[in-house]
């Protein structure tokens, strides 16, 4: 220590004597995030895509399907809802349920696809919706969302609660639908291509779960799965959402070869059982703004880069849950990294 210490007073005298003077290295550029601005709360459960050059988050919002976007994916505004007043479909389907939860959008044929949840709080009398779209312009003649009604449901008999939808799509063309909250955790749905929804009689394969020890809640919820490099990344978020500072969501990952699993974590632990790899997570909260990062959606741009978008509690804004967006970078053994 003490050579070394020498060695940077001789080289700051040398400076010094070269009419220079002595920097220290600067700092690192601003992270996204950093420099996000706008409407950016509230944000509950966003998720991500690009159509020409504009971005729309999509998230929960009041009652309804909120929308927001974006020319940089810095500035953000508000941009209306994608319905007026709930689907007649869904309240006959979910007495009692007062709003829309949850969207996951994807081009699919041609066409947009936005499923939704409807549920009521803690309870897994729930259902999936799908509406589709031409375009996502509100300019363009051809706007406007089309209900197509219901997609698959829980009640319960089920041992799974049907919110939280995602679809991926196979390196076959096959399509998958990944959902759920709590109960026996997550499920993954063979999807008709065709109408983009469940087939009557179709069972659900088990991706992820949390064993509960002596029978307390073990919460995992909000799958993703990012297809990249010829694996499947599951993506889930554990713990508690919706509790403000207080939240102890986070969000961790597996990856599999098949879409059907079994997804493990970087140290070969089971989604199946608890395990997987953090992706996500709050720093020690005396040093950590943002809490509870978690329901995490993935978007590929044009020049390849992926994002992670998500939500988080703003300790700074009386918790309020907020829009957050992290570039992903790749490791040596292919793992995606979060630049938050």
């Amino acid at each position: 220590m003490v050579r070394t210490f020498s060695r940077f007073l001789a080289l700051g005298a040398l400076a010094l004597a070269m009419g220079v003077s002595a920097k220290a290295p600067e700092a690192d550029a601003p992270v996204l995030n950093d420099r996000l601005t706008g409407a950016l709360a509230p944000t509950h459960d966003p998720v991500l895509i690009r159509e020409g050059d504009t971005y729309y988050v999509f998230n929960t919002i009041g009652r309804y399907i909120g929308i927001k976007t974006s020319h940089d994916l810095v500035h953000w505004q508000e941009a209306g809802s994608v319905f007026a007043e709930l689907p007649e479909w869904a309240t006959k389907a979910v007495p009692g349920t007062e709003g829309i939860w949850a969207p996951d959008i994807q081009r699919v044929n041609g066409e947009y696809r936005l499923y939704y949840s409807v549920s009521t709080f803690g309870s897994n009398r729930s259902a999936i919706g799908l509406a589709t779209a031409k375009t996502l312009d509100p300019t363009s003649k051809d706007y406007g969302w089309s209900d197509k009604g219901l997609v698959v449901q829980s009640t319960h008999a089920d041992d799974f609660n049907a919110i939280d939808p995602n679809l991926v799509i196979d390196e076959k063309g096959g399509q998958w639908l990944s959902l759920g909250s709590f109960w026996t955790g997550i499920k993954l749905f063979a999807v008709n291509p065709e109408t983009g929804k469940v087939d009557a009689g179709t069972r659900p394969v088990s991706i992820a779960r949390r064993p509960a020890p002596a029978g307390a809640p073990a919460p995992v919820e909000a799958p993703f799965i990012l297809n990249h490099g010829g694996w499947y990344y599951l993506l889930v978020s554990y713990d508690y959402c919706c509790k403000g500072v207080n939240s102890t969501y986070y969000t961790v990952m597996g990856r599999s070869r098949d879409v059907k699993g079994p997804y493990l974590g970087k140290d070969g632990s089971k989604l199946m059982e608890g395990g997987g790899t953090i992706l996500l997570r709050a720093d020690l909260e005396e040093k950590e703004r943002f809490r509870g990062p978690g329901h995490v959606g993935a978007f590929t741009d044009t020049d390849g880069t992926t994002y992670l978008v998500y939500h988080a509690y703003d300790r700074e804004a009386n918790g309020a849950p907020t829009l957050r967006i992290a570039p992903l970078t790749w490791d040596a053994d292919g793992w995606p990294v979060a630049q938050y």
